[in-house]
């Protein structure tokens, strides 16, 4: 108790990172094109200079809040923020065109902060004993670890097994670049010699997560693909009554545990749980019929899956090491850059930095509960920044950031 009490002190203390995480969270969740992974890439020229617990719960409340941040995007132009976010747009947009953003973005909202509540109570309790287990890994268990993330590469690519296993295989290859860890010898160097150490983490991720998506979505913005918000599109209402809070909690609860779940399974993530939790809300509704019309447990299903993966997602990579999704992936190398090896030692040698990162991660769904409400009034405002001048920045300060961190 002592040390959670410890924590608490700290991430008070260092509120400030939390909520500038989850605000920023929430903007580049609600830019299409743009995600959780895009915002850790952008902050780490200046994470390297904070303390590693603030940096994490940073990272974390900036995981969090792109979560919700994607839903901003799809309900109010059809176009989800993230791709977590894509099964919000079947009943969230229809609830647009009725004048009920506002309501649709209240439930959006509640479901989320109850997902991620859930997911970092699972990730709380279930953290400390996955961590014992491992700990006790030989070389045989790791080998078998090995080969399982091998063989779920390909479902990174879920719409084609060919492309995922051509993506897994050439990430094999560049990691091979470098020096023989056995001979010593050079392998594919090219008599570079800054090649002799491999390529680095980041700067390979900023150009596969960040540049490429950002150059994609500035093509489909001038082929005119992109909606932006019209004048027509009313907020309405915020925050959905209690009465119809109250029918949604068994497909909240239901689809949290199901996020959670998906979570935790490496190489999945959000948009996956979203889909089959919005898909089984539909199959076991009385009224499947009016889903895809603006039914509000259509938007609370993905939206409380989606938000659960994060909690899920952090549980194989602080016990094992092992990222459960893009985002994770990309927080992996961060972690690194700072200084905070993920895994099972982490809980002996730095259990304070575990127990920082459970207790911001509880208060990041608090944190983004009041500034995500603050993100509906202001929803209009954030995506009706005009995309010629904002794709422009983004890409310069991820090359300031590959060129400082290479």
């Amino acid at each position: 108790m002592n040390g959670i009490a410890e924590a608490l002190v700290f991430v008070l203390t260092h509120i400030h990172f939390l909520i500038i995480g989850v605000a920023g969270g929430i903007v580049v969740g609600a830019i299409p094109g743009l995600s959780g992974s895009t915002g850790i890439i952008l902050m780490l020229p200046f994470l390297i200079y904070v303390d590693p617990s603030a940096a994490l719960i940073m990272m974390s409340g900036l995981f969090c809040g792109s979560m919700f941040g994607g839903s901003i995007a799809a309900v109010l132009i059809s176009t989800p923020g993230t791709p977590s976010a894509a099964a919000t747009v079947l009943d969230g947009y229809p609830l647009t065109k009725k004048g009920q953003a506002g309501k649709a973005l209240g439930v959006a909202l509640v479901a989320s902060t109850a997902g991620g509540i859930i997911s970092t109570l699972c990730l709380i309790f279930l953290a400390p004993e996955l961590a014992k287990i491992a700990l006790k890994f030989g070389p045989s268990e790791y080998f078998a670890l090995m080969i399982f993330g091998l063989t779920i590469m390909a479902s990174v690519s879920s719409a084609s097994l060919t492309k995922g296993l051509l993506s897994g295989f050439f990430g094999l290859l560049l990691s091979m670049v470098g020096l023989n860890p056995t001979l010593g010898t050079e392998r594919f160097t090219f008599g570079i010699i800054r090649l002799l150490t491999g390529f680095s983490m980041m700067p390979v991720l900023i150009g596969l997560f960040a540049i490429s998506e950002v150059l994609l979505q500035m093509e489909l913005f001038n082929d005119g693909k992109i909606l932006r918000v019209s004048k027509k599109h009313k907020i309405g209402e915020i925050m959905p009554r209690g009465k119809e809070l109250k029918g949604l909690w068994k497909v909240i609860l239901g689809s949290s545990l199901l996020g959670t779940i998906i979570g935790i399974i490496p190489a999945t993530g959000g948009s996956i749980a979203s889909y089959m939790a919005y898909n089984e809300t539909k199959r076991f509704s009385k009224d499947p019929d009016s889903f895809g019309k603006g039914n509000l447990a259509g938007i609370a299903a993905p939206e409380a899956a989606n938000n659960a993966t994060t909690g899920g997602a952090m549980i194989p990579l602080i016990t094992m090491g092992i990222p459960g999704d893009v985002v994770t992936s990309v927080m992996l190398g961060a972690l690194m850059i700072i200084g905070v090896q993920p895994g099972p030692l982490l809980f002996t040698q730095s259990p304070q930095i575990v127990n920082n990162l459970f207790v911001g991660f509880f208060l990041a769904q608090f944190v983004m509960l009041g500034l995500g409400y603050l993100g509906i009034r202001a929803s209009n405002l954030i995506l009706k920044v005009p995309l010629g001048i904002l794709y422009p920045i983004i890409l310069c300060l991820c090359l300031l950031g590959a060129y400082s961190l290479g």
